[in-house]
């Protein structure tokens, strides 16, 4: 059994219904494995696992709002994405909080929310011409990190929240 964890910002409800239509449309596979999100802290960075919890549980932060750019194509194009380009030192200092005495200066986390992804799907010029298209959100006010976890390449499924200051 492979197991991964994350700490995730999923994206509002409210504001998601346009992104998870995109997703849904142009990579089923990875809609059905996790919903629209920023990844603020990557498996390989939460370990011990219980400093992290510890921290999280301890952190007094405001919430996040991050503003996005334009979609963009990654990875050889075959992928798509939203760039974060605004809210990026607060989504820092969080990270950093949670890293407390696990890595003390976290490495610069590109903060994107991906449309496609090209472990699954792959992006052609009439699939981006097509997302460009698309009313997305861009600006998004995160509320709570959920700790969730992927078993044997299955649908991530959430084990905690924690909800940051409303302010």
């Amino acid at each position: 059994m492979s197991q991964r964890l994350q700490l995730t910002l999923f994206v509002p409800p409210q504001q998601a219904a346009c992104i998870e239509t995109i997703r849904q449309a142009v990579n089923p596979l990875q809609y059905a494995l996790i919903k629209s999100h920023l990844t603020l802290c990557r498996e390989d960075e939460l370990e011990p696992l219980d400093t992290a919890l510890r921290n999280l549980q301890q952190v007094k932060h405001p919430s996040i709002t991050i503003g996005f750019g334009p979609a963009i194509r990654f990875a050889e194009g075959k992928g798509i994405l939203l760039p974060a380009i605004e809210g990026l030192p607060s989504f820092q200092v969080l990270r950093k909080a949670i890293l407390k005495n696990i890595a003390d200066n976290p490495r610069l986390h590109q903060a994107h929310i991906t449309l496609l992804h090209p472990r699954n799907a792959t992006c052609t010029d009439a699939i981006f011409a097509k997302v460009q298209q698309a009313s997305l959100p861009m600006q998004i006010q995160f509320d709570t990190i959920s700790l969730i976890e992927q078993i044997d390449g299955g649908a991530w499924t959430v084990l905690e929240q924690f909800v940051l200051d409303k302010g």
